[in-house]
């Protein structure tokens, strides 16, 4: 093993631990995330150096309870290490290394929850460790705890799509209100809002259960679990027994993401509810029976009032300025 292979591997697992606290960054920016995609397509290494950096720090914050008690009862003793002690498992035993370096701190901590929201009109992309990818929706709200055994998810409220990466010993479980969403790998989107939880599958397969609080209530509100495969969509109105599984197309629910939404015989009431998720300015239905109407077509989402002119065209509705934001009155006149 020549010494400039040696010094190109560890280059790679530098570079790799690098990447692995940035991407735990609060602040990364889609420019960032778009450079490590590249850095991982540069060179089939590259990822192999990535998943060994991750899982020796996935090691470490286990083993951070025994490790601080161990360090808070044993006296630190100094000692100069020879060059042959830091390499003493081979290749593996410098990621370590180089991961306890790089974040001497952060490996004998437990797992720590983040918490990620989006405001009105915002969308975002979060990377985790564990290389799964979450978009959010605008006006959402979702906390992420990756341990040891788990890879854990609250959705309190909002949208978001999941691509998840696989990890067969940490199952990612998402919670969103009386329901547990539990994958392995897959890529699916998740929707609660207004106390409704729909979940369409792209790919894999995506388990829907109750929670433990809601399995025991029994059937009071339905104890059985479903499995989805792609093209499926899931969905419950929480506290109820009943659940509904349809077929879908994932690209219409996912469009949301590239700033379009597209509606299939939809009731406006819920177009309404997502366009008041994406513009600061409410909008309101003068008249609660237009919310029953149905609509189908495409919205693109860039200037609320240019959205609401092509909302006119899908619906007979007309738009009103008011006090309370942009009032939506019905259009007899009209011939969507």
């Amino acid at each position: 093993m020549s010494e400039a292979w040696i010094r190109v591997e560890d280059a790679r697992r530098g570079a790799a631990a690098d990447w692995l606290v940035r991407l735990q960054s609060a602040d990364l920016t889609e420019t960032e995330a778009l450079r490590f995609d590249s850095w991982l397509a540069v060179h089939p290494a590259n990822a192999v150096a990535y998943d060994q950096v991750l899982s020796v720090t996935l090691e470490l914050e286990a083993a951070a309870p025994g490790i601080a008690r161990a360090l808070k009862a044993t006296p630190l003793r100094r000692s100069t290490p020879t060059r042959r002690g830091w390499f003493v498992a081979g290749g593996l035993a410098a990621a370590a290394t180089l991961a306890v370096a790089v974040m001497p701190f952060s490996a004998l901590r437990p797992a720590a929850t983040q918490t990620y929201v989006t405001a009105k009109g915002e969308h975002r992309t979060v990377r985790l460790a564990d290389g799964s990818v979450l978009d959010l929706n605008a006006g959402s709200a979702l906390s992420v705890t990756l341990a040891r055994d788990a890879r854990q998810v609250t959705l309190m409220q909002g949208e978001a799509v999941f691509d998840v990466a696989p990890d067969k010993a940490r199952p990612f479980l998402i919670a969103a209100g009386d329901r547990t969403v539990r994958v392995v790998g897959t890529r699916f989107d998740v929707r609660r809002r207004d106390g409704q939880l729909s979940v369409t599958v792209e790919r894999g397969l995506v388990e829907v259960r109750p929670t433990e609080a809601a399995a025991a209530a029994g059937a009071a509100i339905g104890s059985r679990a479903f499995r989805l495969h792609p093209g499926q969509r899931l969905d419950h109105a929480e506290g109820a027994p009943d659940v509904r599984v349809s077929a879908a197309d994932p690209a219409q629910v996912f469009a949301w993401r590239t700033g379009r939404l597209i509606y299939r015989d939809q009731p406006l009431g819920d177009v309404i509810a997502d366009l008041n998720q994406q513009f600061p300015r409410p909008i309101v239905l003068e008249d609660p029976a237009l919310a029953s109407t149905r609509v189908s077509g495409v919205l693109v989402l860039d200037d609320q009032a240019a959205v609401i002119r092509r909302l006119a065209l899908l619906a007979p509705i007309k738009a009103l300025p008011s006090a309370r934001g942009v009032l939506l009155r019905s259009d007899t006149a009209a011939k969507p």
